[in-house]
């Protein structure tokens, strides 16, 4: 707290001098390292290099494969998943980028999932694989496409690289929040600090999935694929969450019916300007 010394004048406590000195240091390395991203034209602040990110992902690819029941034994499928998902990026701008893109199919029957790692490395589990059919029997490429292009996008707006360096600007910063408010009487004084970064994180993860999508619409109108057939996905995803889905402010995902709208106002305007 705020005091005044002997002299009559106030006393700057020492915690707040260390809070002050703290939220400096990681502000000052968040923003001292930038970089303009030759594909989305934003500028964003991350420390990592391509390199760092290539190495990243074929480093974690079969620790995450092995966490998820290991590859997918059906050749014929996992050839379907590397085949689309080449083509998505070899005839779309993300051919531009320096990653080394991979696609797997993860043997996890169950899981309704599918992510990417730093640098290229993607991934889709059979449980969702087997459900993207429009009649309940075949497999639509268009709709697998927009599962992996929607991946690509993660990767060719580095937002793993991006949340490492939002996740250690906000520890920086808590920790700044938790040493001025430290109050040792109430052991739950940095309680407000962390649930504030907690919904920072949040938030950057929903924004991130909308950029995602924004991007997959436009790698799949690029490579030849309908991108209606994205928002087929998301009722497929919608589906699967059942009644007890968690409140979209509380989750790192958007609600499937917001995405459907955020997807459709991208069809509109990424088929104006490819002309597609």
């Amino acid at each position: 707290m705020f005091g005044r010394n002997k002299g009559g004048g106030f006393r700057i406590p020492p915690t707040l001098i260390v809070a002050v000195v703290m939220a400096g240091f990681a502000l000052c390395k968040y923003y001292g390292q930038s970089s303009v991203n030759d594909i989305t034209g934003e500028k964003q602040y991350i420390a990592m290099t391509p390199e760092q990110e290539i190495a990243m992902g074929l480093q974690s690819a079969p620790q995450m494969a092995q966490e998820m029941g290991g590859l997918s034994r059906n050749q014929q499928a996992t050839a379907i998943v590397k085949r689309v998902g080449q083509k998505v990026v070899q005839t779309s701008a993300a051919v531009r980028t320096p990653y080394k893109y991979d696609f797997h199919l993860l043997a996890d029957p169950e899981t309704i999932n599918a992510f990417a790692l730093p640098g290229g490395q993607i991934f889709i589990t059979e449980g969702l694989f087997f459900r993207l059919t429009e009649d309940g029997k075949n497999l639509s490429e268009d709709m697998l496409a927009g599962v992996l292009g929607h991946e690509v996008g993660h990767v060719v707006a580095r937002h793993s690289a991006e949340r490492l360096s939002q996740m250690e600007l906000a520890q920086g910063l808590t920790g700044a929040v938790t040493m001025a408010t430290y109050d040792p009487s109430n052991p739950n004084s940095g309680y407000i600090a962390q649930s504030v970064a907690n919904m920072i994180q949040l938030k950057y993860g929903r924004d991130q999935e909308l950029q995602s999508d924004y991007l997959g619409v436009r790698f799949m109108l690029e490579a030849g694929y309908d991108p209606e057939d994205l928002v087929h996905v998301m009722e497929i995803l919608k589906q699967s969450s059942g009644p007890d889905r968690t409140p979209e402010f509380q989750s790192s995902h958007p609600d499937p019916e917001n995405r459907k709208e955020a997807i459709e106002a991208a069809i509109q305007e990424w088929r104006g300007k490819l002309g597609k």
